[in-house]
């Protein structure tokens, strides 16, 4: 599968599902995008101390803080920024999830979480650097694309379900 095929089959999953299975993809990726070692690269000049604690704020708090709180937490992030260009991988990383999730929760748009998504992705390529013409092929990325599929699609829930009940029986 291509790039733009693995993109094109995330959006169909994220259009095609109920809400109960968009909130819980959400849910699990966001918390997936703001674990603490994505902002272990930070430099100590790349954020205000009130910046950083607010940032590890939002992320412990990630599934309970509210989109005005959110939005508030941003704000002073993006104020706290004290690079022009270079701000690091990790933390550009936590801090577009944060600002996805959070127009999510303002607006309840599905496309948030297709970028959610994208961005998961992103991050495990970062890792592995995936061939964009096979962009499965690593273990890794097909790890997270099944991840994705068992989220979204209740047949490929189903499907792992039953292989994991399989491999326990052994």
């Amino acid at each position: 599968m291509d790039y733009s095929e693995l993109e094109a089959h995330i959006l169909q999953m994220i259009v095609a599902a109920s809400e109960e299975d968009v909130r819980a993809f959400g849910e699990e990726t966001v918390t997936r995008l703001v674990r603490p070692e994505l902002l272990r690269g930070a430099a100590e000049d790349e954020l205000t101390d009130e910046a950083r604690a607010v940032l590890g704020t939002a992320c412990a708090n990630v599934l309970t803080i509210s989109a005005a709180e959110l939005h508030d937490a941003l704000a002073t992030m993006y104020d706290g920024i004290l690079v022009e260009d270079g701000l690091d991988t990790g933390v550009l990383t936590v801090i577009s999830a944060l600002e996805h999730w959070k127009s999510y929760l303002e607006q309840n748009r599905r496309g948030e979480l297709y970028e959610l998504a994208i961005r998961s992705i992103e991050d495990i390529d970062h890792e592995v650097s995936a061939d964009l013409h096979d962009f499965l092929a690593t273990p890794q990325m097909a790890a997270e694309y099944q991840r994705i599929r068992r989220l979204l699609d209740p047949g490929a829930r189903q499907e792992h379900d039953a292989r994991q009940s399989g491999t326990h029986q052994r």
